[in-house]
């Protein structure tokens, strides 16, 4: 079986408010690699030397010169071949210019980032993560990016407002930063109880869509923790909210996650399997989830948040499965924009309901056996069983002969809201899951019409 999501009850409250944890510095600049002229090019820096990193990334084929860069310098730091965890000094981000598709110029252009950001502070490049958002197909202009390492290197601060001032550095088209913090308990080596900050930022308002990551994410904690155990913790949390975020159908070339912990917390080491282990999981879960509500909140033109959660599945793999296929559904999207309670799109996309691939099950924690027989299959679905409402409103029951008399006037009214949930009850076991989208509006399409025009 998969292992299960932690309960709202177990995971940790989250605030979205910047708050650097201990054993790290941040800063950003604008470099003018962004036409606008907002800030661009942004540095994290691990004080007490290299922290534990893990990471997730796009499968993309297209896969970017930074996310090629990175997993090779975290294979060459834990002589993993997978390149899911290591060792890192650094996290570089530019915005404005992905450096996707461009070939050997492209990685021989990251590589001398590399080169500048090692140069800058002090670091070995090869414990140098990459970040790096923007338009397909163009160059990195390095002169620009020079001097804006240059010059966030020699202001990096150990503050709140300089993790912020990172993740505006991260943004394109998201209107607003995001940004979320919580605060949890592990004990230390006499037991006694010490606090431990686990922090995320995040970018990733479209091109979003399932995929192992679906964004770019950098999440900082000062917990003491060995990166294979990091990365065990990342993977299910990533599969479970940022593998459940869809804005668009696109999954993107550059989508990244990094997790790093800097370990001078003060606490026992944290150990594979253990319940600080468990405890911590939670925490970037909990930080994870809310910042993928942010981002389907503010996918491109969105004007509502939308949040399918799926019960009584037969497993929580066929619950995320249709969820996720709720809230990828360009009709139920657009349905949802026109405050339009046409359950028939929702069932219709239930109907098509998918499991997540293979990998992606493996990450969720099934057995490598059990992911392959598993991934890819249609969900089951018992149309007899199936009961759907639509922000709070009863619209169809299977068991009763399929659609309910509602009141559709109040349906529409109570879907004029920011946030739309669907609520699917699928009668056929325990297993529950849920799913991030948004409505599809006029703007996203002119907004994408127009990107690089």
């Amino acid at each position: 079986m998969a292992v299960s999501s932690p309960s709202a009850m177990d995971r940790p409250a989250v605030e979205r408010r910047a708050a650097l944890p201990p054993g790290f510095q941040a800063g950003a600049v604008a470099a003018g690699i962004k036409a606008s002229g907002r800030p661009d090019v942004a540095l994290i820096l691990a004080t007490s030397g290299p922290a534990a990193a893990a990471a997730v990334f796009t499968p993309n084929a297209f896969a970017a010169a930074p996310v090629r860069l990175s997993r090779s310098n975290l294979a060459v730091t834990s002589d993993d071949p997978r390149g899911g965890f290591g060792f890192a000094s650094a996290v570089v981000s530019t915005s404005g210019c992905a450096n996707a598709a461009t070939g050997a110029a492209g990685d021989r252009d990251q590589a001398e980032v590399g080169r500048m950001v090692a140069e800058a502070l002090g670091v070995d490049e090869l414990r140098v993560l990459h970040l790096s958002t923007g338009i397909i197909g163009a160059r990195l202009p390095l002169d620009r990016v020079a001097v804006g390492i240059d010059a966030v290197a020699q202001n990096l601060r150990d503050d709140d407002a300089a993790l912020e001032a990172t993740a505006e550095a991260l943004r394109t088209t998201d209107s607003v930063t995001k940004i979320a913090t919580t605060s949890i308990a592990l004990p230390a080596e006499d037991g006694e109880p010490m606090p431990v900050t686990v922090t995320g930022i995040a970018k990733g308002v479209g091109m979003i869509h399932p995929n192992m990551a679906t964004m770019l994410s950098v999440i900082l904690t000062d917990a003491p923790v060995a990166p294979e155990v990091l990365w065990d913790l990342l993977r299910p949390a990533a599969a479970r909210t940022w593998n459940q975020l869809s804005v668009d159908g696109d999954t993107s070339t550059n989508d990244t996650v990094f997790v790093l912990a800097s370990g001078v917390a003060g606490t026992a080491p944290i150990a594979a399997g253990s319940g600080a282990a468990v405890t911590l999981g939670a925490a970037i879960e909990a930080v994870a989830r809310d910042l993928a509500r942010q981002q389907a909140a503010d996918g491109e033109g969105a004007t509502i948040l939308i949040t399918a959660i799926a019960t009584e599945a037969v497993d929580d793999i066929d619950a995320r499965a249709v969820a996720r296929a709720v809230v990828s559904s360009s009709l139920v999207k657009a349905a949802a924009h026109g405050k339009d309670p046409n359950w028939g799109r929702i069932a219709g996309a239930v109907g098509n309901a998918v499991t997540a691939s293979a990998a992606v099950l493996e990450a969720a924690g099934l057995a490598p056996d059990v992911a392959a027989t598993r991934g890819g299959r249609p969900a089951t679905i018992d149309p007899d069983r199936l009961r759907v409402s639509i922000a709070g409103h009863p619209v169809f029951d299977g068991a009763q002969g399929g659609p309910l008399t509602f009141d559709r006037a109040a349906a529409r009214a109570a879907m004029d809201a920011p946030e739309l949930v669907i609520e699917l009850d699928l009668g056929l076991g325990d297993g529950t899951g849920e799913a991030f989208g948004c409505d599809l509006t006029e703007a996203y399409v002119i907004e994408n019409s127009e990107y690089t025009t």
